[in-house]
């Protein structure tokens, strides 16, 4: 009969360490998951109508939006693509999210008077927290600086998106979506340009391209290059 009893005990103590362990290993694992900041804008009628930026604590990020098919289609679809933030952008947005107590107060103004400039909405989300909140306009000046670099990203992605199409379906169209990219980088209003070098690297590349149009990207290219460097 002790021994019976003996047997159950120790049955019962060894469960409840196995169990202690697991909720102990999956804390840890929790913990140890990288930290996501995203960032989500939709805009009704405009291409991209929607779309969303993330980025983890280790840099890799991606960036998905609902565009259409063509110019003169009202059809969207879905486009994916991932690449790596810079050390320096990565580490600012987690250092302005932070400021802004990773969005888990009140974001918006509030102020109902100000023109609509789409929905916006950052997440933050780790092993233990989630947090979210959407705004059209934010008086915060970390989600100001947020917003204003997640949206130049946004504007290189594009350009990434519509040089590809471009390159593949109507290499005529690339002199003019180059011209204005050059036009914008120039004016600081892009962010991330290594993501689209890619795309960049193969219209140099391409003999069948116009010189002149294989000289812009080269340009980009040594300007991607060059800010690289700068911010090591």
């Amino acid at each position: 009969m002790r021994s019976r009893t003996f047997s159950i005990l120790l049955s019962l103590v060894l469960f409840a360490g196995w169990s202690a362990f697991e909720v102990a290993t999956s804390a840890t694992a929790s913990a140890e998951e990288p930290a996501t900041i995203t960032f989500a804008f939709d805009f009704p009628n405009s291409d991209p109508a929607h779309y969303t930026i993330s980025v983890d604590s280790n840099g890799r990020a991606k960036y998905e939006c609902a565009a259409k098919t063509s110019a003169d289609s009202e059809e969207l679809e879905t486009y994916q693509y991932e690449f790596n933030f810079s050390g320096a952008n990565r580490d600012r947005i987690f250092d302005l999210a932070s400021q802004a107590h990773y969005f888990a107060g009140k974001v918006d103004s509030g102020n109902r008077k100000l023109a609509f400039t789409g929905s916006k909405k950052l997440t933050y989300q780790d092993g233990q927290h989630s947090y979210s909140a959407g705004y059209n306009y934010s008086g915060l000046p970390a989600v100001q600086r947020l917003t204003e670099l997640f949206q130049k990203v946004a504007a290189t992605l594009e350009y990434g998106r519509h040089l590809d199409y471009y390159h593949r379906y109507q290499k005529l169209a690339l002199d003019d979506e180059l011209k204005s990219m050059e036009v914008q980088a120039k004016s600081n209003e892009l962010s991330e340009m290594q993501a689209v070098q890619p795309i960049l690297q193969k219209i140099f590349e391409d003999a069948s391209v116009m010189n002149v149009v294989r000289a812009r990207a080269e340009r980009l290219i040594a300007s991607t290059k060059a800010a690289g460097s700068a911010i090591r």
